[in-house]
C-alpha cells in the first residue's frame, strides 16, 4: 500500500470511488435517502484540492482504494458540486488546515487505509506550516479522527437544497509533531 499525490488522471476512478464507498460504509448511520442526496450534493471530488496538490490517493497494485487530502484554502468540506465561488487561503500562523474528504473502497475497509492517509495529511500539512487540524466528519469517520486525537467541537446538521438533513461533527486537534 502506498500513497501519492491525486492527478487529474485519477478523476474517473475517485468519481467511482466516492459514491461506492458512502453507499456501501453509510448504512449503519445514515438513511438511503441521506445517503444519495449526500452524493448528489456534497461528496464528490473537491478538484482545487487536486490542484492545490494537497489531495493523496492511496494505491495497491495500481488500484486507487482510497483517497482522502488537507487543504490551506477555507472550504470545510464537499466536492465541486458543494463549494462556494470563493475559496480563500488559510494563514498557517492563525488558521487550522482542513482534512478534507477520506473515502476507502468498501473492498479495502478497515485495513488500515485510512490511518495511512491521515498520517500523509498530517505531515504535509505540518511540513505546510500549519499547526492545528480542523474538520467536518460524517458518522462513519467519526472513530478513525477521535483514534487520531481529534476532539468533537460541535454536531452540525446541514440542510440539502433538497429539503433533507445531514449529521456531521466538526472536529479540531493539534499538530505537536508529526512524527
Amino acid at each position: 500500500m502506498r500513497t501519492r499525490l491525486a492527478t487529474p488522471a485519477d478523476l474517473p476512478a475517485l468519481r467511482t470511488l466516492i459514491p461506492e464507498s458512502v453507499r456501501a460504509l453509510s448504512t449503519t448511520f445514515y438513511t438511503e435517502p441521506v445517503i444519495e442526496s449526500a452524493i448528489q450534493y456534497i461528496f464528490g471530488v473537491d478538484t482545487t484540492l487536486i490542484a492545490d496538490g494537497t489531495y493523496f490517493v492511496a494505491e495497491s497494485a495500481s488500484v486507487i482504494c482510497g483517497c482522502g487530502g488537507w487543504s490551506k484554502r477555507r472550504t470545510l468540506f464537499g466536492g465541486d458540486q458543494h463549494k462556494p465561488a470563493e475559496d480563500p487561503l488559510l494563514d498557517p500562523r492563525t488558521d487550522a488546515a482542513r482534512i478534507r474528504a477520506f473515502f476507502v473502497a468498501p473492498t479495502f475497509a478497515r485495513r488500515g487505509i485510512g490511518a495511512l492517509l491521515m498520517q500523509t495529511c498530517e505531515t504535509a500539512a505540518f511540513n505546510a506550516g500549519f499547526r492545528e487540524l480542523e474538520l467536518m466528519a460524517t458518522l462513519p469517520g467519526v472513530p478513525l479522527y477521535l483514534a487520531f486525537g481529534f476532539r468533537e467541537t460541535e454536531h452540525v446538521e446541514h440542510l440539502l437544497p433538497n429539503g433533507v438533513r445531514i449529521p456531521f461533527v466538526r472536529m479540531h486537534r493539534t499538530l505537536i509533531s508529526t512524527a
